[in-house]
């Protein structure tokens, strides 16, 4: 057999089950992240002090209201996320707090993105973002409220 016959055909079965997985990779994606965004927003709300004294220690304008709305956030749109609902729109909030984060805490691993990819690799916000990159790139998939939602619609229910 031709070796680039049998690449070709290897390269194919392997998209092939990659995509019969994505929709269960992306919905394990938003069921983890989106509990550990709730989760981390929760924290902040119910220990407000400590967050805010935080914010302050970076200098951010209203650390009090800062920090409840970063909680709010995190809660709210963490939830969203992990049910799939709101599509590439709902992580938006999201990516936008963690861009944040980078600046004003992470600002170390931020300015060493190229020279040491480590520290920006290593940095607390970092997981986060690359979840809510991929669901913002791929979409929430099929395993999805909006997938549900779009199969009602699309059927005239």
């Amino acid at each position: 057999m031709n070796p680039a016959s049998l690449y070709h055909k290897l390269n194919h079965l392997l998209a092939l089950l990659a995509g019969l997985l994505r929709p269960l990779f992306l919905l394990v994606i938003r069921l983890y992240w989106g509990w550990q965004f709730f989760l981390t927003g929760k924290g902040k709300l119910t220990n407000l002090d400590r967050p805010t004294n935080y914010f302050a220690s970076l200098h951010i304008p209203f650390p009090k209201f800062n920090a409840i709305l970063a909680g709010s956030t995190e809660m709210i749109f963490g939830l969203l996320f992990l049910a799939g609902l709101g599509g590439r729109v709902v992580p938006l909030p999201l990516l936008t707090l963690l861009v944040v984060a980078y600046i004003t805490s992470e600002q170390a691993a931020l300015h060493a993105f190229f020279s040491d990819p480590d520290k920006f690799l290593t940095a607390d916000p970092f997981l986060f973002l690359f979840a809510v990159v991929i669901v913002i790139i791929f979409g929430p998939g099929k395993l999805s409220l909006d997938a549900v939602f779009e199969k009602k619609t699309s059927s005239g229910d």
